[in-house]
């Protein structure tokens, strides 16, 4: 028989690791929470419809799509196969896909119940999301988003909460020294226009998506590939290298985008935000503007975020977000403007893996074990359970009357701090002898005590 093993991309989850991953989604859900948010689900897949075309060319590409059910060829014919246009085949076949993220979803939801939201409608979402991508350290096919949005307003209040949100979140996980990168689309927009490419900003947004990953030798290559001015490259890494040192350089990038209605609008904006957390300085974080932040999904239009871990753990962005402005739009709703956030709950398990900073969790959760001596205590057992259960301690039975060994064998396996022997000699004097499984003290106790032991 063949050896079953799992798709690339995916993993099996241990009861220690769902303990300290629910540990990471009860800060942040409980964040979500302080700020207002309000949960909704969506279903795992939507129309294909809903998902493609919004997501750009690579987002596309990593799309899980599924078949029509039954005959799904039923629409093609043998030209269709010869011709090898794997797109148009696609649409013939396809029906419907897993979903990409969950704001386009969300941006779905919004439209179909508008008639019973409050605007500005605040929802947080945490599911799973897939992505046909290469799997690789903190990259996976699988993996569960920790979505906020707020829609329906176009304030900059929103930004700022959103950065004291992350800040909220990375305080309460004991997490300090992580950098929040922000830019505005606008101003990759302003590049384009200041410098006579507007048709290239996809290719340009494309391209500086790769900037933490890729050398900017690589990326000028690739910017002169896509028919870029080699001065206008130079034009941009200056551009890029000037927002490092916002407050000491406003004046120059003011200059600069001086000439562009929405080059200025977009760093009035940034510098909005600036101003406040120059009086209201974060404790935990380092707020960057970066200018070559592009975010590489084609739906934002204005501040757009990502969070690095700290300098000293080597892995990508933990989360990440920004406005959107159209989307609504695209089903049917205008001047709808929203801006969303999302942490990557694999990625920040990993970087606080890395700095030791998630709690020490058992395998189990049981409390106490009552160990099986006959079949004659059956019933016993079972009410006994019951009664510590409902007194909220995690309790349970062996269920066979093996050899004890074999039972402590069990208890001690699956780190069970407490065992509990009845056996006829308990049962005649109505108590409980209660074992210690880490020290090794045996205490004989009544029920009232018993359960005063175990909930301390």
């Amino acid at each position: 028989m063949k050896k079953p093993i799992l798709p690339k991309g995916t993993r099996d989850f241990n009861s220690s690791e769902l303990y300290k991953r629910n540990y990471i989604i009860d800060v942040i859900k409980d964040t979500f929470s302080k700020f207002g948010f309000n949960p909704i689900e969506t279903p795992s897949f939507e129309r294909a419809e809903t998902l493609l075309d919004k997501y750009g060319n690579e987002g596309e590409r990593l799309i899980f799509k599924i078949l029509k059910s039954g005959n799904f060829l039923k629409d093609t014919d043998i030209s269709d196969l010869k011709d090898k246009n794997l797109i148009d085949l696609s649409r013939k076949i396809v029906d419907k896909a897993l979903r990409y993220d969950l704001t386009v979803p969300f941006a779905r939801y919004v439209v179909q119940n508008q008639n019973d939201i409050s605007i500005p409608f605040k929802r947080f979402q945490i599911q799973n999301v897939w992505r046909a991508d290469r799997p690789q350290k903190g990259r996976f096919r699988e993996f569960l988003q920790c979505d906020a949005d707020v829609i329906g307003s176009n304030s900059l209040m929103q930004e700022i909460d959103f950065i004291c949100l992350f800040e909220k979140v990375f305080t309460d996980l004991n997490l300090s020294g992580c950098r929040i990168k922000i830019n505005n689309r606008k101003l990759l927009m302003a590049i384009c226009e200041i410098y006579n490419c507007k048709d290239k900003f996809l290719s340009l947004t494309n391209q500086l998506d790769k900037i933490d990953k890729v050398d900017r030798i690589d990326i000028r290559k690739n910017l002169l590939n896509d028919n870029f001015e080699a001065n206008v490259i130079d034009s941009v890494f200056n551009i890029i290298d000037l927002s490092a040192d916002f407050n000491k350089n406003k004046e120059a990038l003011s200059e600069i985008f001086s000439s562009s209605q929405i080059g200025s609008q977009g760093l009035s904006e940034i510098e909005f935000i600036f101003s406040y957390f120059s009086k209201n300085k974060l404790s935990n974080s380092k707020l960057v503007f970066d200018i070559g932040l592009a975010r590489g999904i084609d739906y934002y239009t204005g501040v757009i975020f990502e969070v690095l871990p700290p300098e000293n753990v080597f892995i990508g962005s933990i989360a990440g977000g920004g406005r959107y402005d159209n989307l609504t739009e695209i089903f049917g709703l205008k001047n709808m403007s929203g801006i969303g956030i999302s942490f990557g709950l694999d990625r920040l398990y990993l970087v606080l893996e890395e700095l030791d900073k998630l709690p020490d969790y058992s395998n189990n959760s049981t409390q106490a074990i009552f160990l099986n001596f006959s079949e004659d205590f059956s019933f016993d057992l079972i009410n006994f359970s019951n009664i510590l259960r409902s007194n909220n301690i995690n309790c349970e039975f062996f269920p066979d009357p093996i050899n004890v060994k074999k039972q402590l064998n069990y208890a001690n396996k699956n780190n069970i701090p407490y065992v509990i022997f009845y056996g006829d000699e308990e049962k005649e004097s109505c108590n409980y002898k209660i074992k210690d499984m880490n020290t090794g003290i045996q205490e004989i106790l009544t029920l009232e005590k018993l359960i005063k032991k175990l909930k301390k």
